[in-house]
C-alpha cells in the first residue's frame, strides 16, 4: 500500500512539474502537466509553438479532426485556453467538472449560441484567450466543404482581437473522440500569422478558412 501511495505521489509531482500554464488551481494545473506528457510521449508534440502574447486577449482557431485536438492546443500554449465546446460535451458525466474547472464555455448548437458568444466576449475583454474550432464540429479534409461559423469572426471584430490560425495534421485516429488521445501519432502543428480583426468580415472569414484548411500554403 505504501509503495502504491508513494508511486502515486511521484506521478502527481511529475505531472505538476510539467505544467506550463497557471489555470488557477493545483488539480487543473496537474491535468495541464498530464496533458503535455501524454501529447509528447504518444504524439511527438513539438512543444510551446503557439506564439501568443504574454498578456492580453487572443483567439486561437483550428481545424477539428478528433478529440485529441484541444489537448494538442493546450500543450502548445503557455497560457490557459478557454474553449468553446458543444453543450452536450460540456455536460458529459465525469468530464463535466474538468470542463468547468478549465473555464470551458458551453455552446448550445440548437440555434441559441448568443449566450456563449457573450461569455466569450467578456473573457476576451478581460484579457483571456479563447480557443475554438470554427467548423463547429469534427470536419475531415475528405468531408464535403463546410463553411466556418461566423461566431469567431464576430468575436474578433467586436473585441478587436487577432485570430491565431492553427492547422493540425498527422493525427492517426481522425474522426474519433475518446479514442484519439490514446492512439500514437506523429502530429504536426502549423501556426499561421495572426489575422487582423481590422478588415472586412468576408475577407477575414476567407483568410481564416484558407489558413486552417490548407495552412501548408501559408507558412509562418
Amino acid at each position: 500500500m505504501w509503495v502504491t501511495l508513494i508511486l502515486l505521489l511521484i506521478f502527481f509531482a511529475v505531472c505538476l512539474s510539467q505544467s506550463r500554464a497557471d489555470w488557477g488551481g493545483i488539480h487543473v494545473n496537474w491535468l495541464d502537466g498530464l496533458t503535455r506528457i501524454l501529447c509528447k510521449v504518444l504524439h511527438r508534440h513539438p512543444g510551446l509553438v503557439l506564439p501568443l502574447p504574454e498578456h492580453g486577449p487572443a483567439i486561437v482557431a483550428a481545424n477539428h479532426v478528433s478529440g485529441l485536438d484541444p489537448l494538442l492546443l493546450i500543450a502548445a500554449s503557455r497560457r490557459p485556453l478557454r474553449f468553446l465546446i458543444a453543450a452536450e460535451e460540456y455536460h458529459r458525466p465525469v468530464l463535466h467538472w474538468i470542463f468547468k474547472a478549465a473555464g470551458c464555455i458551453p455552446v448550445d448548437r440548437q440555434g441559441r449560441a448568443e449566450q456563449a458568444l457573450r461569455a466569450a466576449r467578456r473573457a476576451l475583454e478581460q484579457g483571456e484567450i479563447i480557443a475554438l474550432f470554427p467548423h463547429g464540429k469534427i470536419h475531415l479534409d475528405t468531408d464535403l466543404p463546410r463553411p466556418i461559423k461566423a461566431g469567431v469572426i464576430r468575436l474578433a471584430i467586436w473585441t478587436k482581437t487577432p485570430i491565431y490560425p492553427v492547422r493540425l495534421d498527422g493525427i492517426a485516429a481522425q474522426g474519433q473522440v475518446l479514442l484519439a488521445p490514446f492512439v500514437p501519432s506523429p502530429v504536426q502543428i502549423r501556426v499561421g500569422k495572426p489575422l487582423s480583426p481590422l478588415q472586412e468580415i468576408d475577407e477575414l472569414k476567407a483568410q481564416l478558412t484558407s489558413y486552417i484548411e490548407t495552412l501548408q500554403k501559408h507558412p509562418h
